[in-house]
């Protein structure tokens, strides 16, 4: 017996129907394949990330392990505890990170990123200097200045000439190399400025390094040769275990970033979504190819109801070549969105801080085909089932009516089951559970309200009070509300895919808007770090009488990690997701008298001005519920080495959108006693009408500051905010990439809804000639009825748009929600022409058919 005749019955009816080719299937395969690519070639680029963060791993973090202290160095005892414990043949290098002001013989200023490093930097991978050297000789001491290797920027930024010193508090420096690249420039973290590469010499010549200066203090380890991950854990814990009270962040060349991941993952899970939604646009075209396939399979289907075969057969047989069919849809997308990782990496892989190596992704392509499998089949049950109940002889009839049979529960049920089936793999497979139960309720209530308007507009059409309407409008009424009309494909398809594409662009427009100029009116024009403890109010007054009607707020500053939380260690604390940070690292703490500018309490009592109790914190709300914290707790932060408990007196609700200073952790005042800080200083200048103005009055002050206050970082907030509005651009462009695949699968969805109503087009258009209609009023006709259905759509996908997008900014995002009535009505128009459009051209091609040879088949 052959393998074929093995096979059950069904399939083999389907797999010789598929021996005619794919004919009627091209919009089907385009939608799935569109989908599938995007989803695809997203986790496959995600996956090449995350690859490339564990294979070079040591090199990004420069080294095994890495010690990280905040505001202090490890003393004798911590760094012979770390040498013991890496035992012989590791090596260790020891670098200090942070911000000051360079400063040129012109008066030009600006804010540089230093790392101090030792002569074992870096411990794996390779700096690259402009011109190539060696990184020990370009760090030398020159004369009466030290050298240093600097970034390109740096020269530009102080208008330095070639051999020209340049000041950084109270040290002397010459740029002796450009730095072409730095191997654990990830490990470093965000730069505000510069990266300036000095000898730990050199940096101590400034004067910077005072107790309480905010200076990362950074221990590498790179194990012997051999040694394994087993030895790096237990090197961790053995360290964790002797020192439980350094305030070490510890990590690993297998954790390298977890900040960095997590928005990695959360970043693919967005972008993923998408793709999902593209899916769901694009099965709208699933479900009408499979119609139409279905109607022209009619003759095939009656000539075996009538030799006995069941309804149930009929429907087996057509979904399995159906399903056969979306394998190929989805493989293909498979494919193509495997290699487009490969593409990016070759074009813009240069621009990444580490080697991608591009690679199949086994988990990311069967993820992709398992959506579009899904998908082919929620959409493809319901117009096959309809198949089931047809009677032969209504299959044999003229399809210019075609024959309607209601949907039997169990193929309803069978619907809702692979939709099921659907939303149950994306949150099975998603980093974030809530946030994808939440956007996909939002994608199914959009689906829902479209199909909603779709019947509405059915509905209105035929009781339309029409008699007395011009012929065009009553042709184009009875387009819209005929059986087999395009009207649901249109509403569904143009509707979801301009909600999404709505959503996104103002999602990013709110973005833009909070970062750019309305947010920049009310926040701080600088903030100034590292103001000495003993002389803050000094520089305040500087501050007020260089700038006369400027607003000054200022507040002392440490640096502390959360290490146990209601006595238990922080590590073991499975904190929300919006918490999470508050445990990575070390944050910044102030300690105060008084309630600080900005902030409500919301539960508690603030403590009174002359407490001397036991050490007591203010904690900020959303944190403290994220850590699952309330007022009475007991939290413990690790300051300086020291370790300080204290009880969680009151809860606030702080604005951080207003940019001014304020903590996640406010302490009372003798709970941090003793303890050298610093101070964080903001200037609020008076803004004018003269931006040019302004922008000088603020360089000259950031010009005489630097000269009088050396050790003082100024951080510009204009310069910072659009650091993070250029961020911001480069992730909406991932997006608005992604969210074209769903206007394409929209449009190919429209396309195919015009092209598989040609049969009947060109029939009516012959009838309709006949009687005397020119092609000039049916041309017409067919122009105002998809001008009604694609005003539908779109009125109906900007709403939606619009509403989502004032959901996710103001309740996930917390960021003000600026709509943009400009962008809204060019998509909404650009939808409606979009329908006009195919709509025009797919009549236009029914009517050039002659009507003669049309009738002689009737």
């Amino acid at each position: 017996m052959s393998a074929a005749l093995r096979l059950p019955l069904a399939l083999r009816f389907a797999l010789r129907s598929l021996r005619g080719g794919l004919s009627g299937f091209g919009v089907f395969l385009g939608c799935l394949a569109l989908g599938v690519g995007a989803i695809v070639a997203v986790n496959s680029l995600s996956a090449s990330l995350k690859d490339a963060l564990a294979r070079e791993g040591a090199a990004i973090l420069g080294g095994d392990l890495s010690l990280e202290l905040a505001q202090r160095a490890p003393n004798a005892a911590e760094e012979a505890l770390v040498a013991a414990a890496a035992g012989p043949g590791a090596k260790i290098s020891r670098i200090v990170q942070m911000r000051a002001m360079a400063r040129a013989a012109s008066g030009e200023a600006a804010m540089v990123e230093i790392k101090a490093v030792d002569a074992a930097w870096p411990l794996a991978g390779e700096a690259e200097l402009e011109p190539p050297g060696e990184l020990p000789s370009a760090l030398a001491r020159e004369g009466d200045a030290f050298a240093v290797v600097a970034d390109p920027a740096l020269p530009v930024r102080l208008g330095l000439k070639p051999g020209e010193s340049f000041a950084i508090g109270e040290g002397r420096y010459k740029i002796a190399a450009a730095l072409s690249r730095e191997p654990d420039q990830l490990a470093s973290g965000f730069g505000l400025g510069p990266r300036v590469l000095m000898s730990r010499a050199a940096l101590e010549a400034s004067g910077l390094l005072r107790p309480g200066a905010l200076a990362r203090f950074l221990t590498r380890v790179k194990l012997a040769p051999g040694a394994s991950d087993a030895d790096l854990d237990a090197l961790a814990a053995q360290l964790r275990e002797k020192a439980p009270d350094a305030g070490w962040e510890i990590r690993t060349r297998r954790n390298v970033s977890p900040q960095f991941e997590r928005n990695l993952d959360r970043f693919t899970q967005f972008l993923t979504l998408i793709g999902l939604s593209s899916l769901i646009v694009g099965g709208v075209g699933v479900a009408n190819a499979v119609r139409a396939h279905a109607l022209k399979r009619r003759p095939t289907l009656a000539t075996l109801k009538t030799l006995g075969a069941s309804g149930g057969f009929v429907f087996a047989a057509t979904l399995a070549e159906v399903m056969l069919v979306a394998l190929i849809g989805v493989v293909a997308g498979a494919m193509l969105g495997a290699v487009l990782p490969a593409l990016a990496l070759a074009l813009f892989g240069g621009l990444l801080p580490f080697p991608l190596a591009p690679a199949l992704h086994p988990a990311a392509i069967g993820e992709g085909i398992l959506y579009g499998l899904l998908t082919a089949l929620a959409f493809s049950i319901a117009p096959l089932g309809r198949a089931h109940d047809t009677p032969a002889q209504a299959i044999f009839r003229d399809d210019v009516e075609p024959a309607r049979a209601r949907l039997r529960l169990k193929y309803l049920l069978l619907t809702l089951g692979a939709g099921a089936l659907l939303v149950g793999a994306a949150l099975a497979l998603s980093a974030d559970r809530r946030i994808t139960l939440i956007y996909l309720a939002a994608t199914l209530a959009v689906f829902a309200l479209m199909r909603l308007v779709a019947f509405a507009l059915t509905l209105a059409a035929r009781h339309a009070p029409a008699a007395r309407a011009p012929l065009t409008l009553r042709l184009a009424l009875a387009g819209v509300r005929r059986p087999g009309a395009l009207t649901g494909s249109i509403v569904l398809s143009l509707g979801l895919g301009l909600s999404l594409a709505v959503a996104l662009a103002l999602v990013d427009a709110s973005i833009r808007a909070d970062l750019g100029e309305r947010r920049a009116q009310e926040a701080p024009s600088f903030f100034f770090l590292d103001v000495p403890g003993a002389r803050g109010q000094e520089f305040a007054d500087e501050l007020r009488a260089r700038a006369p009607g400027a607003s000054v707020e200022l507040a002392p500053m440490l640096r502390g990690r959360i290490v146990r939380l209601k006595g238990e260690p922080a590590e073991a604390v499975k904190p929300g997701e919006d918490a999470a940070w508050a445990l990575q690292g070390d944050r910044g703490l102030t300690f105060a008298q008084e309630i600080p500018p900005g902030s409500t309490l919301v539960s508690g009592q603030w403590w009174p001005q002359d407490y001397a109790g036991p050490p007591l914190v203010s904690m900020e709300e959303r944190v403290a519920r994220g850590l699952r914290l309330a007022v009475g707790d007991e939290i413990s932060v690790n300051v300086l080495g020291r370790t300080v408990s204290a009880r969680i007196a009151n809860l606030r609700k702080v604005d951080w959108r207003g940019m001014g200073i304020n903590f996640v952790l406010v302490f009372s005042p003798n709970a941090v006693a003793g303890a050298p800080y610093n101070m964080l200083a903001t200037l609020t200048l008076p803004r004018g009408e003269s931006p040019a103005r302004e922008a000088a009055e603020e360089t000259a002050l950031l010009r005489a500051l630097a000269a009088g206050w050396p050790s003082v970082a100024s951080v510009r907030v204009r310069e910072a905010l659009e650091t993070a509005a250029t961020l911001a651009g480069k992730l909406s462009a991932a997006v608005r990439g992604a969210s074209s695949v769903a206007i394409a699968a929209a449009i190919l969805v429209l396309a195919g809804a015009v092209l598989a109503q040609q049969s009947a087009r060109v029939r009516e258009g012959a009838i309709l000639k006949t009687l005397g209609a020119t092609r000039a009023r049916l041309l017409a006709a067919a122009l105002v009825e998809h001008a009604l259905t694609g005003t539908a759509a779109a009125l109906a996908g900007a709403l939606c748009g619009t509403l989502i997008a004032f959901a996710a900014t103001r309740l996930a995002m917390d960021v003000g929600f600026a709509f943009s009535l400009g962008l809204t009505l060019a998509a909404a128009f650009g939808a409606l022409a979009l329908a006009a459009l195919v709509g025009l051209l797919g009549a236009a091609r029914a009517l050039s058919r002659k009507p003669a040879p049309l009738l002689r088949e009737l």
